[in-house]
C-alpha cells in the first residue's frame, strides 16, 4: 500500500513512513491511493471476527488492509495491547446502547481521558513507540487541541520511550475539567503550551511549523492530530464495530451522525464507506461554528477568523477551518490533485473561501457519498440533555446531545441512525448542570483533578515563539 498527498507531491510512501510525518511535503494531506474493497463474503468473516474474538481482531483485519510494512504478527499484538476491556471497559470496547425507536448511540469514551480521541490515540501511542525503537530514532510531536485530542495524546504519549509532546491549545476556551486533564500531567515528556488566540490559531501554527521542513526535519517533529493518517485510520474500526452491532446481516443499510468540527471524526466514516460498508447517510453535527454545515447545504466553504469564531458550550467543536475536510474533497473532485491545491492552497490562503455550489461534482456529496448536515445551538443541546435524561434517563455530554439532536431531523425509516458518542458528561460539567440541575458522576481518578498543580506555558499567537521553545525542550 502506497500513499499519496491530496495536493499532487509525486513521492509515494508507506505507512510508517507517514506515521511519523504528518502533513505531506507540499503540505497536503496523506491517503492511500485507493481505498481496499471489502466484500460481502469479508464483512460477514469480519462480523464474526467482532462476535468471537472481540475488537482488537476486527482492529488488525481493518488496519492490516492498509499497513504492509510491519509485520502481520507485531500488529496483531499491537492490537490486542491497545483494544483491552482493562482501558476501554468493556469487551464490545464500543458498545451500542438504544436510545429510542431507529436510534443508537456508539460509546467511544470508556478510555483513560474519557473522550473518543482515546480509541486512536491509545494505538498511535504504541505505533510511535514501536517504529521509534525499529529506527532507534526520537519524535518531538506537535500537536493542537481543542479539548479532547490533547489530553488523549498525552495520556497515550505519557513515559514512552523516545517521544516528546507538545500540545498547543487555546488560553482559557476548553472546559475546566479538560485543561485540568492536561495541565495537571508532570511527566517531563509532556509540554503544555496555551495560546492566547482560538483553536485555529493554534492549528495554524501547527501546519506552520509543519511547512518548515527544515526545522521539521532537524527536530523530528510529528504530528497527532487527525492529519495524521494513522489516527484516522484507527477510527475506521469502529465504524465496523457499530454496523455490526447494530445489523443482523449485510443486507442492512445503517447511518452515523458524528458530531464535527476538524472533520477527522466523520472523514473516517467516509472511508469506511469508500471501502464497502454498507453505510446509508453520514451526517455531520455542527455546532453554532457551522462553516461544515454551510458546505453541505450551500457549497460554500467558508473559514472563520478568530473573531467569528464562537465560544460554545460544546467547544471541541469550537473550530472554523476543519483540517481533514480536504482529505473528502479530493475525493469529491475524483482526485483531482492541482485543482484540490489550488482551492485549499491558494483559493483559502487569498480568499479565505471558495464555492462549489455551481460545480457539478457538488450534488455528489449527497448523492454518491452520503453526506448531509445540521446544525444545533446552545438552547438545543440543553433541550435535548434534558429530554434524553428525562426520557431514557441517560446523561449524554453537550457535543453528543448536538449530535443526536441533528440525528433526529435525518432518521430514515428501517435504516438504524448511529450517533457517535463523542465525550462523557463530567468534561463539560457546567453546561450539564445548567440542563439538570446536577452534576455529572466522574470516575475515581479524577476526582480533585481541577485542584491539581498545573504545568503550562502561555503564549502569543506566534509561530517563531512556539519554534524557539520546542528547540530549547527538545532535548531535554
Amino acid at each position: 500500500m502506497r500513499y499519496l498527498s491530496t495536493r499532487g507531491h509525486a513521492e509515494r510512501k508507506r505507512f510508517c513512513e507517514i506515521l511519523l510525518e504528518g502533513l505531506a511535503p507540499d503540505g497536503g494531506l496523506y491517503l492511500p491511493e485507493r481505498y481496499p474493497q471489502v466484500d460481502d463474503a469479508t464483512l460477514t468473516r469480519w462480523r464474526e471476527v467482532y462476535r468471537e474474538q472481540g475488537y482488537a481482531a476486527l482492529a488488525f483485519e481493518v488496519l492490516s488492509l492498509y499497513i504492509d510494512d510491519i509485520p502481520a504478527a507485531d500488529l496483531r499484538a499491537l492490537c490486542a495491547k491497545t483494544y483491552t476491556a482493562e482501558v476501554f471497559g468493556t469487551r464490545e470496547i464500543v458498545p451500542l446502547r438504544p436510545l429510542e425507536p431507529g436510534l443508537w448511540l456508539e460509546a467511544l469514551s470508556n478510555g483513560p481521558t474519557l473522550a473518543f480521541k482515546d480509541m486512536a490515540m491509545q494505538l498511535l501511542g504504541h505505533l510511535f513507540e514501536y517504529e521509534l525503537a525499529r529506527r532507534g530514532q526520537t519524535l518531538n510531536i506537535l500537536g493542537a487541541t481543542s479539548g479532547d485530542t490533547g489530553s488523549a495524546a498525552e495520556y497515550a504519549m505519557r513515559g514512552k520511550r523516545g517521544i516528546r509532546v507538545f500540545m498547543l491549545s487555546p488560553h482559557g476556551r476548553m472546559s475546566p475539567f479538560q485543561q485540568a486533564q492536561m495541565f495537571s500531567l508532570q511527566d517531563p515528556n509532556i509540554h503544555n503550551i496555551a495560546i492566547e488566540g482560538v483553536f485555529d490559531d493554534c492549528q495554524d501554527i501547527v501546519k506552520a511549523v509543519s511547512h518548515d521542513l527544515a526545522f521539521k526535519q532537524r527536530h523530528q517533529i510529528g504530528t497527532v492530530n487527525s492529519i495524521n493518517w494513522a489516527r484516522l485510520l484507527a477510527q475506521v474500526v469502529y465504524y465496523f464495530a457499530g454496523y455490526f452491532q447494530a445489523t443482523a446481516s449485510n443486507a442492512q443499510k445503517v447511518s452515523f451522525t458524528v458530531p464535527s468540527g476538524n472533520f477527522g471524526n466523520v472523514c473516517a466514516g467516509h472511508v469506511a464507506r469508500m471501502m464497502g460498508l454498507p453505510i446509508d447517510q453520514l451526517v455531520v453535527a455542527t455546532n453554532e461554528n457551522d462553516v461544515l454545515d454551510e458546505f453541505f447545504r450551500t457549497g460554500l466553504y467558508r473559514v472563520r477568523g478568530s473573531a467569528d469564531t464562537f465560544e460554545t458550550s460544546s467547544p471541541s467543536m469550537d473550530i472554523s477551518k476543519a483540517s481533514n475536510f480536504e482529505r473528502f474533497v479530493f475525493d469529491l473532485l475524483g482526485r483531482d490533485a492541482p485543482r484540490t491545491r489550488a482551492l485549499f492552497g491558494d483559493a483559502l490562503s487569498r480568499d479565505g473561501r471558495f464555492d462549489l455550489g455551481a460545480d457539478p461534482h457538488f450534488p455528489l456529496a449527497a448523492s454518491r457519498y452520503g453526506f448531509v448536515s445540521g446544525k444545533s445551538t446552545h438552547a438545543d443541546r440543553i433541550a435535548t440533555i434534558r429530554d434524553v435524561w428525562s426520557r431514557f434517563g441517560q446523561m449524554i455530554d453537550t457535543h453528543t446531545a448536538d449530535g443526536v439532536k441533528v440525528a433526529r431531523e435525518h432518521v430514515r425509516s428501517g435504516v438504524p441512525m448511529v450517533v457517535l458518542e463523542t465525550a462523557l458528561p463530567i468534561k463539560f460539567a457546567q453546561t450539564l448542570v445548567e440542563a439538570l440541575g446536577r452534576e455529572p458522576g466522574r470516575p475515581a481518578p479524577f476526582i480533585g483533578i481541577e485542584n491539581l498543580p498545573k504545568r503550562v506555558q502561555v503564549m502569543p499567537v506566534d509561530a517563531e515563539r512556539v519554534k524557539a521553545y520546542i528547540a530549547a525542550h527538545c532535548q531535554a
